[in-house]
C-alpha cells in the first residue's frame, strides 16, 4: 500500500513537472519575439540580380548586389516582400539608367512595378511578370513598342507608359483586359488606328491618349464608362461621338475631326447601348427631378408607359402566335416525310431505321446549323473591326481569316505608282515566293512591297493566304520586319513591310567593299542578340510557336543603327512544299537547313536554332555558310568549323580577316561555345532561344560592366574592353 502510495505520489510529482516545462516552453514560444530574417524565393533573386546589372549598378540602390544576398531579409531599397516572395518593386525618380534586362517574367509574385521618372533606355521586355496589377514606366527613354505579353496580363488594373518614344501602332493586346481601369499612353510616338480591342476594356475609366499620331475614328471608344478622356494633338477624322458629350473630363482639340454634330444613325437602328455614366452626369448633384413635380411630364410618362405595355403585350401575342404555327407547320412535314420514308422500297439491313426520331432530329439539326451559318454570313461585319475579304476557293468555298486583319488594304494601283508598276529600278531583293520592291509613296513614305509570283502558290495555300496575312500582322517585335499591309486585288497577292534601308547582314558580311560598313565584333554579338531576340518572341511568345523556316543572313535586314530586323517572319504558311517542288531560289537557303530537314523534310523550332547557330558562324567567320569556290574539306562551312570550335588556336584563326584581330578573345570563346550547342546534329540536344538570348545578354553586359584590368591585357589584342568568362547554363 505504502508502495503504491509512493509511486503514485512521484507519478503524480512526474507529470507536474513536465507541465510546468511545457507552460513555460509555450509562453517562451509565445512572447519571444520571431526572428526576422527572410529567405528570398532564389528565382526573385536572380531576377533582381539581372535587373541591378542591367540598370547599370547604380549606388543609388542600397543594399542592391549582383549576386547572393537577400532582398526580403536585407531590405533592398524600394523591394517590397510578403514572405519569401517580392511584391512590389517601388523606383521612381531615381534617375536610373541602362535596361530593364531580361528577367522580369521569373517575379511571378510580383504585383507592382514602379520604374518612372528614370533614364532608362531600350525597349520594354516582351516578357513581363505576368500578375501585375500596376506597371508604371513612364517618363522614361523606352523605344519599339508595346510587347504582346500584356494582352496575358489579366490582372492588370493601372498602365501607364506615358512620356516615352515608344512607336508603331498600339496593336490589339487588349481584349482580355477587362479589369484595367486606367491607361496612360500620352507622349508617344504610336501611329495607326486605335486597336478594336480597346472596346473590351469595360472597367476603363480614364484613357489618356493625346501627343501621339494616332489616326482613324475614334468609335471604338463610344461604349467605354470614361471619366477623363484625353484625345488630343493626334490625327483622328470623322465625328466625335454623341457619347462623349456625357465624359466629364474631355479634351479633343488639335485633331482633324468633321465639323458639327455627329450624323443621325440610320432609320430603323436601335439606339446604342446606355452608358453607366451617362444619368449621373446630364445634371449635377442634387438636380434630380422629384418624381411627379411636373404634372404634365408625369402624366407623359404614364401614357409612354402605357403605350410601351400594350406595345410589348400585342407582339408578345404576335410573336407566340408565330412560333406556334411554325412549330406545328415543321411536325406536319415530319410526319409526311417519315411515312414517305417508311413506304420506300429498301429498308436497311441493320442499324436506326431510316425515318426514325433519331434521324429527322440530325437532318433537322442541320438544317438548323445551315441557316445559323447562312444568317451569320449575311450579318454585316462591326464598322469599326477590319475583317479579311472572303477569298472563293476550290468549287466556290468561301474562306475567311479566323482574326482580324490589322494591317492596311492597299489597292494595285496605289503600289504600282509607287512601284513605278514594279519596275527593275526599284527592285531591291528576291526570293522564293517573289521579288520586292522598294515604294515610294506621294505622301513621302517609303515601304518594301514582296510582290508574290502566283506560281509560289497553290490554291488551297492561296485561300490561306489572308489567314496568312492576319496571323503576320499581328506579329509585334522590335526585331522583326513589321507587316504594314496587302493586296488581294484581281488575282494579285501582294505584302507591304516597313522599309529598312541598310540593307541585309548577308551583303554587309560578304558583298561590301566599304570599309566604313565593315561589322565591328560589337556590332556582330549585337546583330546576334538582336536575331536571337526575334526567334525567341515567334518560338517562345508567340501561341501557337511560330516557325520562321527560312533564316538565314539575308533575311537579317539593318537599319542605320545596325539592329537587326528579321523579315519574312510568318510567310512558312505559303512557302512551297519542298517535298513537291524545290525553287532555285532556295538553293542557297540549304547550307542554313538542319540535318534532320535534309533528311525527312521535318522542320521544327529546334531546326530554327540550327540555322541561328549557322548565322552566328558567319558574323564569327565571316565566311558564307556553302562556298564552292574554296577547297572541298572548307565549301561547308559547318562542317568545317565545327571540330574547331573548342580549340583556342584554330579558334582564332577562324575569326573574320576583317575584324583585324579587333576582338576580345574571352568573348570570341563564349561566342564559339554557344554556336557550338546551336548546331548540334541531334534537334534535342540544341538550346532553347530563351537560353542563347540570356547567354549572349550576359556576354554583353560583361562588356560593358566589368572594367579591364592591367593585369589583362595579355588577353587582347589592341587592348578592347574586356569579356569576362560566361557562366553558360545551358
Amino acid at each position: 500500500m505504502g508502495t503504491n502510495r509512493r509511486t503514485s505520489l512521484s507519478t503524480s510529482r512526474f507529470f507536474t513537472v513536465s507541465s510546468a516545462i511545457a507552460l513555460a516552453t509555450l509562453t517562451t514560444v509565445i512572447f519571444t519575439p520571431p526572428l526576422v530574417r527572410a529567405t528570398t524565393d532564389p528565382l526573385d533573386v536572380q531576377s533582381l540580380q539581372v535587373l541591378y546589372v542591367s540598370l547599370n549598378s547604380p549606388p543609388r540602390l542600397t543594399g542592391w548586389k549582383s549576386g547572393g544576398g537577400d532582398p526580403c531579409g536585407e531590405s533592398w531599397k524600394g523591394v517590397i516582400c510578403q514572405g519569401s516572395a517580392v511584391v512590389a518593386i517601388q523606383l521612381p525618380g531615381l534617375g536610373l539608367s541602362g535596361t530593364l534586362g531580361y528577367m522580369l517574367s521569373s517575379l511571378f509574385s510580383l504585383r507592382t512595378l514602379d520604374l518612372s521618372d528614370n533614364n532608362i533606355h531600350d525597349s520594354i521586355p516582351y516578357q513581363l511578370p505576368p500578375n501585375l496589377t500596376s506597371l508604371n514606366l513612364a517618363s522614361n527613354n523606352l523605344s519599339g513598342n508595346l510587347p504582346y505579353s500584356i494582352s496575358s496580363m489579366v490582372s492588370l488594373n493601372y498602365l501607364n507608359l506615358s512620356h516615352n518614344s515608344i512607336f508603331q501602332s498600339i496593336g490589339d493586346i487588349f481584349a482580355n483586359l477587362q479589369g484595367l481601369s486606367i491607361l496612360d499612353l500620352s507622349f508617344n510616338n504610336f501611329s495607326g488606328d486605335l486597336p478594336n480591342s480597346f472596346g473590351s476594356l469595360s472597367n476603363l475609366s480614364t484613357l489618356y491618349l493625346q501627343s501621339n499620331q494616332l489616326t482613324g475614328s475614334v468609335n471604338i471608344l463610344a461604349d467605354l464608362p470614361l471619366d477623363n478622356l484625353n484625345i488630343a494633338n493626334n490625327h483622328f477624322t470623322g465625328w466625335v461621338p454623341r457619347e462623349f458629350s456625357s465624359i466629364p473630363n474631355f479634351i479633343y482639340d488639335g485633331n482633324s475631326f468633321e465639323n458639327g454634330p455627329a450624323p443621325p444613325p440610320p432609320p430603323y437602328t436601335p439606339p446604342p447601348p446606355g452608358r453607366s455614366h451617362n444619368n449621373r452626369n446630364h445634371s449635377g448633384p442634387g438636380t434630380h427631378t422629384p418624381q411627379g413635380s411636373d404634372g404634365q411630364a408625369s402624366h407623359d410618362n404614364e401614357n409612354d408607359k402605357k403605350g410601351l405595355a400594350t406595345g410589348a403585350l400585342v407582339g408578345i401575342v404576335l410573336g407566340s402566335t408565330l412560333v406556334a404555327l411554325c412549330v406545328v407547320i415543321v411536325f406536319i412535314l415530319c410526319l409526311k416525310r417519315g411515312k414517305k420514308e417508311r413506304g420506300s422500297s429498301a429498308a436497311p439491313s441493320s442499324g436506326t431505321p431510316v425515318g426514325t426520331d433519331g434521324v429527322i432530329s440530325t437532318e433537322l439539326q442541320e438544317q438548323k446549323f445551315r441557316s445559323m451559318a447562312v444568317a451569320t454570313d449575311l450579318k454585316p461585319p462591326p464598322a469599326e473591326k477590319v475583317m479579311a475579304e472572303r477569298a472563293y476557293g476550290k468549287n466556290g468555298s468561301i474562306s475567311r481569316a479566323k482574326s482580324p486583319i490589322t494591317a492596311t488594304s492597299y489597292t494595285v494601283a496605289s503600289l504600282q505608282m509607287a512601284t513605278n508598276s514594279f519596275s527593275q529600278e526599284y527592285l531591291i531583293g528576291e526570293g522564293s515566293l517573289g521579288r520586292v520592291y522598294r515604294a515610294e509613296f506621294p505622301n513621302g513614305k517609303v515601304l518594301a512591297v514582296k510582290k508574290i509570283d502566283s506560281a509560289a502558290l497553290s490554291l488551297q495555300e492561296e485561300d490561306n493566304f489572308l489567314e496568312a496575312v492576319s496571323n503576320m500582322s499581328r506579329l509585334r517585335h522590335q526585331n522583326i520586319t513589321s507587316l504594314v499591309g496587302y493586296c488581294t486585288e484581281h488575282g494579285q497577292r501582294l505584302l507591304v513591310y516597313e522599309y529598312i534601308g541598310n540593307g541585309t547582314l548577308h551583303d554587309m558580311l560578304h558583298f561590301s567593299d566599304d570599309g566604313s560598313k565593315r561589322l565591328t565584333w560589337n556590332a556582330r554579338v549585337k546583330i546576334a542578340l538582336g536575331t536571337a531576340r526575334a526567334l525567341e518572341y515567334l518560338h517562345e511568345v508567340c501561341l501557337p510557336s511560330v516557325v520562321h523556316r527560312n533564316f538565314k543572313s539575308a533575311n537579317i535586314l539593318l537599319d542605320e543603327e545596325l539592329n537587326p530586323h528579321l523579315s519574312d517572319c510568318g510567310l512558312a504558311a505559303l512557302t512551297p512544299n519542298t517535298e513537291r517542288q524545290v525553287s532555285t531560289q532556295m538553293v542557297g537557303s540549304f547550307g542554313y537547313s538542319a540535318p534532320e530537314f535534309a533528311l525527312s523534310g521535318i522542320y521544327t523550332v529546334k531546326s530554327d536554332v540550327y540555322s541561328f547557330g549557322v548565322v552566328m558562324l558567319e558574323l564569327l567567320t565571316g565566311r558564307k555558310p556553302l562556298d564552292s569556290s574554296r577547297v572541298r574539306s572548307e565549301q561547308s562551312l559547318v562542317r568545317w568549323a565545327t571540330p574547331q570550335l573548342h580549340d583556342i588556336d584554330a579558334l582564332a584563326k577562324m575569326v573574320d580577316p576583317a575584324l583585324n584581330g579587333m576582338y576580345p578573345a574571352k568573348s570570341l570563346s563564349r561566342f564559339a561555345d554557344i554556336i557550338a550547342l546551336c548546331v548540334q546534329p541531334e534537334p534535342e540536344f540544341r538550346p532553347p532561344m530563351s537560353e542563347v538570348v540570356q547567354a549572349l545578354v550576359r556576354l554583353m553586359q560583361r562588356a560593358s560592366v566589368v572594367k579591364r584590368r592591367s593585369s589583362d591585357d595579355s588577353s587582347f589584342i589592341h587592348k578592347l574592353p574586356d569579356y569576362e568568362a560566361v557562366e553558360m547554363s545551358f
